[in-house]
């Protein structure tokens, strides 16, 4: 018999506000890991009252076995783009879960497993364009989730992009890969998880 994979199911939770490219961020993630990786994935949104300016959430299921919910319930990762956001979402993350915040837009977090990088300020400094702070956020949550390669979330964002943006929208990726690249993980607070947590 052939080796048998473990059951792996990896919940990303993305939040912010309308006209910040949540859902954009969303489906190009789940596509790389969709049609690039290979794996089951289950991809949802849900929106504010406001289309733009109101709460925006996206969430991405990754799995190597058919998904039978496809809400993230208790998210490994969270990306939280705006204060509200963090607010929102942060006590649903699991204990041993990740956030990622914004830290040009979020200035207040509990301690625990938390990473700022400042995805707008980057955006506009290094590429002038603070509408692709969303691709930064998204090369990321790409790095820290580990459920798509560079090569692949790549690939999708190519495929996704409207015309005469690829460039653009391809830097402010890697820019966030980079940025993601000098956190220290193993720095932040261990969770305190009882032995019969999932993790």
């Amino acid at each position: 018999m052939g080796k048998v994979d473990k059951p792996f199911r990896y919940e990303i939770r993305l939040s912010g506000s309308g006209g910040q490219g949540i859902i954009l961020a969303a489906i190009v993630l789940a596509e790389a890991a969709a049609v690039y990786e290979g794996r089951e994935v289950c991809q949802s949104q849900a929106y504010g009252p406001e289309a733009r300016g109101g709460s925006s959430k996206s969430e991405v299921v990754v799995s190597n076995r058919p998904i039978d919910y496809p809400k993230a319930t208790r998210p490994h990762l969270l990306l939280a783009m705006n204060q509200a956001a963090y607010d929102a979402y942060h006590a649903d993350i699991r204990p041993k879960g990740l956030i990622v915040v914004d830290e040009s837009s979020v200035s207040q977090v509990l301690p625990g497993r938390v990473v700022a990088i400042p995805f707008t300020q980057i955006a506009r400094k290094e590429l002038g364009r603070d509408v692709v702070a969303n691709m930064v956020a998204l090369g990321a949550v790409g790095y820290f989730s580990k459920v798509v390669s560079q090569k692949n979330l790549e690939a999708a964002l190519t495929a996704r992009t409207p015309r005469g943006t690829k460039d653009l929208n391809l830097k402010a990726l890697r820019a966030g890969i980079k940025a993601a690249k000098k956190v220290d993980l193993a720095a932040l607070p261990a969770a305190s998880v009882p032995e019969d947590e999932e993790v």
